[in-house]
């Protein structure tokens, strides 16, 4: 396939992440296969982690903070009886103990402190920013810098299976949950420590994991053009789908387009984000906020090439 230099792609792709690889690693890969020219990821995955990872290609990107808020879904396995340095089975062994005998009742209640709003020290191996850096930076020196408590919501917490020194859980938690810190808490509330062995995201913003592809069926795709890479792209407005939908006539799209404030059809009292669309053509025009009988422009598409 002979690529030209860069491209003006627009959509969303999930990608099921491979191990090993880091989220900006994985997002250079598919873009080069696309020659997008804009693009980034939806919520970084650890090179440990795999699983869905949604890219944004061209104007989607204007919509990829909904995507990095958006509710998730993890398959995690967390290894007992041994701490280490990062959290998860990459780092250093800190300590090793005894796993404690565990009825299944007694298992399931100390599960249950970790289900609803939960509070969470962000671990120093996280790409969380202090001055300008990620945490992570300052662990590999050896700097421990102090961190804040977060509020997060675990919705579910669903013990799968488990062994001997392992339990492998199915987990839908809020945005800026660390899966890696759930695990090392269930640890110290055992009383013999643990660690991540694996994690997989098994969905984000409600996408379903059978539209993920792997990055060998992208490469495989590219072999048969861009025609056949594009026919796999997800239409951007997927990303703001909770926001109430909201058709312009044809003069206030025209409107619309040049950034231009625009009558209502509905009347709210309070200001609202809403998704806009053309109503003849139902092509996705953006964000706009409305309050009153006004809608101006919030977040818009590059409308350029459109035509009524």
């Amino acid at each position: 396939m002979v690529k030209a230099k860069w491209r003006s792609v627009d959509g969303i792709v999930l990608l099921n992440k491979p191990i090993g690889l880091s989220s900006n690693q994985a997002l250079q890969r598919v873009r080069r296969l696309y020659q997008a020219a804009k693009a980034g990821h939806t919520g970084a995955l650890d090179p440990l982690a795999t699983g869905m990872l949604p890219l944004c290609l061209g104007e989607a990107t204007k919509f990829s903070q909904y995507l990095l808020d958006a509710n998730k879904r993890y398959l995690t396995c967390i290894q007992l009886g041994k701490r280490t340095t990062t959290g998860d089975r990459e780092g250093d062994v800190l300590t090793e103990e005894l796993i404690p005998t565990l009825t299944d009742d007694s298992l399931e209640a100390i599960l249950d402190r970790f289900r609803g709003d939960i509070e969470q020290i962000p671990p120093m191996y996280s790409a969380l920013k202090h001055e300008g850096r990620p945490l992570y930076e300052y662990a590999r020196q050896g700097i421990v810098i102090e961190r804040k408590r977060r509020r997060v919501t675990v919705s579910n917490l669903t013990l799968v299976s488990r062994t001997d020194d392992t339990l492998t859980l199915d987990i839908q938690c809020s945005k800026g949950t660390y899966i890696r810190t759930i695990g090392e808490d269930i640890g110290e509330a055992l009383g013999c420590g643990a660690h991540l062995h694996s994690l997989h995201r098994i969905s984000t913003a409600g996408y379903l994991p059978e539209n993920m592809m792997t990055l060998e069926q992208f490469e495989a795709i590219a072999e048969q053009g861009y025609e056949a890479l594009d026919s796999h792209l997800i239409s951007m407005d997927t990303a703001v789908e909770h926001f109430e939908k909201v058709d312009l006539a044809e003069a206030d799209t025209l409107d619309m387009m040049f950034g231009r404030t625009v009558s209502s059809p509905v009347s709210l009292e309070h200001e609202t984000v809403i998704r806009m669309y053309d109503e003849q053509s139902q092509r996705f025009l953006g964000l706009g906020q409305i309050k009153g009988t006004s809608i101006r422009p919030y977040r818009l598409v590059n409308t350029s090439e459109f035509s009524l």
